[in-house]
């Protein structure tokens, strides 16, 4: 098994491990509910320090698929988290913690899975950083835009909290590979596997929170999770294909699209929305992963 597909299976092995846990011992995860923003804040630091001037700036030389990809992403995921949960029914709070997945930037990942995949993984590494960083102000706008005659968003604080446990740490990451590039070559070793055991951690912590509500809700969630990563993926890939893009972009970008930022989803339902919102975002963190490695699987063995 090659590196890569290592990477991609370890973090899915340790969700599921993560999620059973939560199930038959709920209350050793309770407990930890504080520490979701300061692991997401160190996930964050360690993508900025896979971040590297050349590898981006050979993708911004063509910034049009960048560009295509980060539009079709803050249209297309949103408005299908309104639509699915318009038409299935959900709960105002479930509704809106749905949307505020749908509203978030890319997760790093996509990076692993567009690799596997054989698509354009430096058009991926760009994506997922250019949306991470326009975040701060489209996640909360458009989050209370469409979610706001559910539940109560304030939008400003949410900004606020985006650029201090996304941005700053992303940048802090970038700064300390280009000044101290040893001590980030060193830290660079282990922070991929400390990241991979933090989401499975946060996510643990989300469903240990809700496991009551998801005995009573599971099914219903778990397939507008489904359908929302899914028809992602799907149109994703066709918006990048009806724009242009050759194989390989429209590949990275059809998982960019579906592949959202899970962690940050949960941070910020779990602090502005009721808790129950985060809930979309858990099994949304455990869904992506097992639909990204298959379709990264099925688009590999075609070539």
């Amino acid at each position: 098994m090659n590196s890569a597909r290592r990477e991609a299976l370890l973090p899915t092995a340790a969700l599921l491990l993560a999620c059973a846990g939560a199930w038959f011992v709920p209350q050793v995860f309770v407990p930890l509910k504080a520490a979701i923003v300061p692991a997401l804040g160190l996930i964050m630091f360690g993508m900025g320090l896979t971040l590297t001037g050349p590898q981006l700036a050979a993708v911004l030389r063509r910034p049009r698929w960048l560009l295509l990809g980060i539009g079709l992403q803050f249209a297309i995921m949103p408005a299908l988290a309104f639509g699915i949960a318009q038409q299935i029914g959900l709960p105002p709070t479930l509704a809106a913690g749905l949307i505020l997945v749908g509203a978030c930037p890319g997760g790093t990942a996509s990076n692993v899975m567009t690799y596997l995949a054989r698509g354009d993984v430096a058009l991926s590494v760009a994506m997922t950083a250019a949306s991470t960083l326009v975040a701060p102000l489209l996640t909360p706008w458009i989050t209370l835009w469409l979610a706001g005659t559910r539940v109560d968003v304030p939008a400003l604080a949410m900004l606020v909290d985006i650029l201090r446990i996304v941005l700053l740490p992303v940048l802090a990451g970038m700064l300390l590979r280009r000044y101290l590039t040893g001590l980030a070559r060193r830290l660079a070793r282990w922070l991929p596997g400390l990241s991979m055991l933090l989401i499975a951690l946060i996510v643990a912590i989300i469903l240990a929170l809700n496991r009551h509500q998801l005995a009573a809700t599971g099914v219903l969630v778990a397939g507008a999770v489904m359908l929302h990563n899914t028809l992602g993926f799907a149109l994703g890939y066709l918006g990048a294909r009806l724009g242009g893009a050759g194989p390989a972009q429209r590949r990275a970008i059809a998982i960019e699209v579906g592949m959202q930022n899970s962690g940050l989803a949960t941070a910020l339902a779990i602090k502005f929305l009721p808790p129950l919102a985060a809930l979309p975002a858990a099994l949304f963190s455990v869904w992506q992963n097992l639909s990204g490695l298959g379709l990264a699987a099925a688009w590999r063995r075609g070539r």
